[in-house]
């Protein structure tokens, strides 16, 4: 029989001997076959390390490119089970061929993947009027941001931000959902500037409050800008500028002040401004060099193509044409309401 000793010096020597063999043999000696199945020491099986890679895009991207809303939003109606690819329900990470004919469903409904393979990112400028909410859709029956867009096939208008019922001004639209994601997003910093007539006493102190930062029920916010537009007396106008919009914060910090906002309209989102002679209610369709502005801005490739005719001079629609337009809308409006 071995003593103890003999065992140890045992050990030692085979220990001294791992040591001395090359590293590529060392690792090979630390797997185990269990079960017919090679592992390695990382617990994974070299039938595994052969998986290939999973080709196409991930599913949220094309689906959001396709118009059906940002990535954040169809990541959500994938974990709800509301999304199926080739009949399947689909799970997140899931990645597909948009050439490769594949079917996907939103709650049942075939989803047109044409858009999402032509990749043609169209943008609207639209002139919000007071009274119309920013939702698809009111159960009461109210006007909405949509209802005066022009119709697509295959894809949706997804609105850039909101303003609440009672601010007017520019909103954008989009039909890409990524687009649409980034210029919301609060990390780019994308400047909306608005145009506010406040009533109440405004003084130097307050200004510079305002511009320093003040604590909101939701966290610290500030103006980046402020200008003073005109006005006398308690009713006064300025020029003020933000990098995120969160729900009323304009009125919100005025009000953290004791100032009653009594106007609000959106005139700039990025370097983009409200046209002149845009009637309230009116929309128009950007231009290649104004859509990639945006697309650059919040980095996306360029687009190369557009909707609009380039071959031919481009004519803006007069604004007498529009505003009668719009009127001939609203009173139709209010006859199917009756």
């Amino acid at each position: 029989m071995k003593t103890n000793q003999s065992r140890k010096n045992t050990h030692k020597r085979s220990e001294k001997q791992h040591e001395n063999r090359p590293h590529f043999e060392r690792k090979e000696s630390q797997s185990a076959v269990i079960l017919g199945r090679e592992f390695s020491a990382k617990g994974k099986s070299a039938s595994q390390k052969m998986q290939p890679k999973v080709e196409g895009e991930k599913l949220q991207k094309v689906l959001a490119r396709a118009g059906q809303g940002s990535r954040r939003e169809i990541e959500a109606m994938i974990a709800e089970n509301r999304v199926s690819v080739d009949g399947k329900m689909a799970t997140l990470g899931d990645r597909i061929d948009v050439h490769s004919g594949v079917r996907i469903r939103i709650d049942g409904r075939i989803i047109n993947l044409q858009q999402a393979q032509k990749e043609i990112c169209r943008v609207l400028m639209y002139y919000k009027p007071e009274g119309e909410l920013c939702t698809r859709s009111d159960p009461e029956g109210r006007a909405t941001v949509f209802d005066r867009l022009p119709r697509l096939n295959g894809a949706r208008w997804i609105a850039v931000g909101r303003l609440d019922i009672n601010t007017s001004g520019l909103l954008l639209f989009t039909t890409d959902g990524e687009l649409a994601n980034r210029l919301m997003h609060p990390s780019r910093e994308v400047e909306r500037e608005y145009s506010v007539r406040v009533f109440g006493q405004v003084d130097d102190a307050m200004l510079a409050r305002l511009r320093k930062g003040v604590q909101l029920e939701d966290g610290p916010a500030n103006f980046k800008e402020i200008k003073f537009a005109g006005g006398v007396g308690m009713n006064q106008w300025y020029d003020v500028t933000l990098t995120e919009g969160r729900n009323r914060e304009v009125r919100r910090l005025w009000e953290s002040q004791g100032i009653q906002v009594s106007r609000l309209i959106r005139t700039r989102y990025g370097n983009i401004k409200l046209m002149k002679g845009l009637p309230r209610g009116g929309w128009e369709e950007m231009p290649l060099e104004n859509l990639n502005y945006l697309r650059e801005l919040v980095g996306l490739a360029p687009e190369t193509e557009t909707k609009l005719d380039v071959t031919k001079p481009r004519r803006r629609p007069k604004s007498g044409q529009i505003r009668k337009a719009v009127k001939r809308y609203a009173e139709l409006g209010k006859r199917y309401k009756k």
